[in-house]
């Protein structure tokens, strides 16, 4: 049906059978979600869950001192509130947009009402989630014993996949709060990057000039996430969007570290 066209812009959706969407589409709201906003932190029970069309949400996980790091990156691919239909409705961790754009938002309740029919959300939703795991367990693995620059061009490679066109609009201490390290580091790699020809920074935008060189510089990592994904996310290998991105203020590093305010818009 022409209304349900939108809906394809989220790769997840797009993959559900006619009858499906059109049981959801009822209750989804097309909101725009800035750089920065939080849409839930640790503890709060979730309201919503957000079918992203051409944003990211990062996962954060934090310590009490205030460190914080990204465990899990969802674009276009997926879902963001997955603890919905696994019955905890929260969740230990916050989900901060770090690329802005637009996300299909749905009542969590409708959400648990359509997974609970066991039908083909259920299986899709549960795919996806396996892939979630695979990313936040490969993640910790990298974390722990390869190199920032390795590290560093795994997390190009994984938001690269999830826009449109070459340029992220990031700062570098925002990359360091990220991946867990010191700003230093991700200076010093970021220079290197440069002055190898793979990509090119300037004030806060990241231009990736040469992607086959990011990923022969990355860990095994990126292609262990990125072949598990394909494996158990059909719609990957097929799909294509023509979505406009959008941005407005820029993420800043106090906004990933400190807590925020207005969470479940």
């Amino acid at each position: 049906m022409p209304y349900l066209k939108g809906l394809q812009q989220n790769q997840m959706l797009a993959i559900l059978p006619l009858d499906v969407q059109e049981r959801l589409y009822p209750y989804m709201d097309l909101v725009n979600l800035p750089l920065g906003k939080v849409l839930y932190e640790p503890g709060d029970i979730l309201r919503y869950a957000y079918f992203p069309s051409n944003c990211i949400v990062s996962l954060l996980h934090g310590t009490q001192s205030g460190a914080c790091a990204e465990i899990a990156m969802i674009g276009s691919e997926g879902l963001v509130g997955i603890p919905l239909c696994m019955g905890g409705d929260s969740t230990i961790s916050r989900a901060l947009v770090q690329s802005s754009g637009h996300a299909y938002r749905i009542p969590g309740q409708r959400l648990k009402d359509e997974f609970n029919l066991h039908g083909i959300l259920l299986n899709t939703v549960l795919r996806y989630t396996q892939t979630l795991i695979t990313q936040m367990s490969q993640t910790a693995v990298c974390n722990s014993h390869h190199s920032i620059e390795q590290r560093f061009c795994r997390w190009l490679l994984m938001a690269l996949d999830r826009l449109q066109g070459n340029e992220l609009v990031i700062t570098q201490e925002t990359i360091a709060n990220m991946l867990g390290v010191r700003r230093e580091g991700v200076t010093e790699a970021a220079g290197r990057l440069q002055r190898m020809g793979a990509i090119k920074y300037h004030r806060g935008h990241i231009y990736v000039l040469n992607r086959s060189q990011l990923e022969s510089l990355s860990c095994e990592c990126y292609g262990v996430v990125r072949k598990e994904a394909q494996r158990l996310l059909p719609w990957l290998n097929n799909a294509t969007r023509i979505v406009p991105i959008h941005r407005v203020t820029r993420v800043t590093s106090a906004t990933v570290s400190a807590s925020a305010h207005g969470a479940n818009i």
